[in-house]
């Protein structure tokens, strides 16, 4: 035990400072909540634009739904690994941040490809919801809002997890989430417009970097449990000049999951990460993607 201490205390480097683990997940919240408050503003301007005022408390009923199993997720996350073996939560830790980081790159891409067709694929799936079951639209709001809620609370975990605090990141990523719903109330009374395609792009660019953070502290959670080797191989260690408890490693640990001490996978992991997916975003970027106008008569 005093070894696996010396070890936790050695490679992670202190716990995240307040100011970085907030602000890293209230992007994580922003970006999120605004991907999920555009879906709903969708649905509502379109039902209201062709007259089927009747079937919005179904929208509603759905996104409630989706914020439930949020919720819960969340919670089972939070709640359920407590009482195991160290080596059984670290193991699980490790492969869910990698699953997290999976799934925040998927949705990077993926909102930053698809914003030109969103609004068209939603207003089917509208048309064919209305046209049939009563739940069908329930299901449209659940499916597309839960989506955004799920990788929500599997994401801020991880990263929650790998600055070693819990309320902070919280906090920050409501914050986060309160944003996007008053953009999104803007949005749909038409009193404000962005540029969608440039938020997420510097968004998108940022949660890369912060993607690439809990993959490599995923890796030394997974170093931990036994499952990967080289936990006590260092590739650098900066502690000297960069203390754990100072407040630039602070700041580095909230935002980006730095530690001063890092082992040789973890930077390995880091660097095949966040290289090639960044090129490939921002070649995706430079097409010039365009995104639908952001305003209710969108």
């Amino acid at each position: 035990m005093h070894r696996v201490a010396r070890t936790m205390t050695a490679i992670r480097g202190g716990k995240g400072g307040t100011g970085g683990a907030m602000l890293g997940n209230f992007l994580i919240g922003l970006r999120e909540g605004l991907e999920a408050a555009l879906v709903v503003v969708l649905l509502l301007a379109y039902l209201r634009k062709t007259g089927r005022q009747r079937l919005i408390p179904r929208v509603w009923a759905g996104v409630g739904v989706a914020i439930a199993a949020s919720l819960g997720a969340g919670a089972l996350l939070t709640f359920g690994p407590r009482g195991l073996t160290f080596e059984a939560q670290e193991m699980i830790g490790g492969g869910l941040s990698i699953i997290a980081v999976g799934l925040m790159t998927w949705m990077v891409f993926w909102m930053t490809a698809a914003a030109r067709k969103l609004g068209p694929e939603l207003r089917e799936r509208v048309d064919q919801s209305a046209e049939g079951s009563a739940w069908g639209l329930f299901l449209v709001a659940a499916l597309a809002v839960g989506r955004e809620g799920l990788e929500t609370a599997l994401f801020i975990w991880a990263a929650a997890r790998a600055t070693g605090q819990t309320w902070q990141p919280l906090l920050g990523s409501l914050l986060g989430l309160a944003v996007a719903v008053v953009l999104g109330i803007l949005i749909h009374r038409g009193a404000l417009k962005i540029n969608l395609r440039m938020f997420f792009a510097w968004t998108g660019a940022a949660l890369i970097v912060v993607a690439g953070g809990v993959l490599a502290y995923g890796v030394h959670d997974l170093q931990e449990a036994g499952v990967l080797p080289g936990l006590h191989h260092l590739a650098f260690d900066v502690s000297a000049a960069v203390p754990p408890s100072g407040w630039p490693a602070t700041l580095l640990k909230g935002v980006f999951n730095f530690t001063p001490a890092t082992t040789w996978l973890q930077a390995i992991a880091w660097t095949a990460y966040v290289i090639p997916v960044m090129f490939l975003f921002l070649r995706l970027v430079r097409r010039g993607v365009p995104a639908p106008a952001a305003s209710a008569r969108a």
